[in-house]
C-alpha cells in the first residue's frame, strides 16, 4: 500500500510504472489493475478557470487517505494500492489524483478503485481555490458521493 501526497507534478503512467516494477515477483499472481486518473478541467461551475490552489492539513489527508487505502484491502481482494495525490499550485490538464488498484481479479480491481475515488471526492480533507479572470474563489462543496456502500473508518 502506497498512499502520497505531492506538491509538485507527476506522471501517472510513471508512477504506474514504478509501483508495478516494485512489485516484482508479486505481479505473476495479479489478473487486474484498475486506474483512475483525476486531472484539472479548465472549467468549473459555468466558468473558465486559469489555475487552482489544493491545500491539505498534512497529517489529517495523510491519515484519512490511509485509512480509505486500508479499507479498501480489507473490504475487496486487492494485492495492492497506490493513491497519489497533488496539493499546491495546479494548472489545467495537470494531474490531480491517481488511484491504482491490483487484484487477482478484475472486479475486485474495478470495485475497489471507483469506491476508493468516490470516497476520496467526496470526503478527503482536502480545500481548492480556484483562479478565475474574476479573481479567486473557494470551491465550496466536495463531489457527492455516487456510491453509498463504501466509507473509510472514522479517525481514531
Amino acid at each position: 500500500m502506497s498512499v502520497r501526497i505531492c506538491a509538485e507534478a507527476f506522471d501517472p503512467l510513471l508512477e504506474l510504472r514504478a509501483f508495478q516494477d516494485d512489485l516484482g515477483e508479486r505481479a505473476r499472481s495479479i489478473g487486474a489493475l484498475a486506474t483512475f486518473t483525476g486531472s484539472m478541467r479548465d472549467f468549473n461551475d459555468g466558468a473558465p478557470v486559469e489555475s487552482m490552489w489544493l491545500e491539505h492539513y498534512p497529517g489529517m489527508t495523510d491519515a484519512h487517505l490511509e485509512r480509505l487505502a486500508a479499507d479498501a484491502q480489507r473490504k475487496w481482494q486487492l494485492d495492492d494500492i497506490l493513491i497519489v495525490h497533488r496539493v499546491g499550485e495546479v494548472r489545467p490538464g495537470d494531474a490531480i489524483v491517481l488511484v491504482a488498484t491490483w487484484s487477482a481479479h478484475r472486479a475486485h480491481a474495478f470495485e475497489s478503485c471507483r469506491a476508493v475515488m468516490e470516497e476520496l471526492k467526496s470526503s478527503a480533507p482536502f480545500w481548492k481555490k480556484e483562479q478565475t479572470a474574476q479573481g479567486a474563489r473557494w470551491v465550496e462543496k466536495n463531489t457527492p458521493r455516487d456510491s453509498a456502500d463504501f466509507k473509510p473508518s472514522p479517525a481514531e
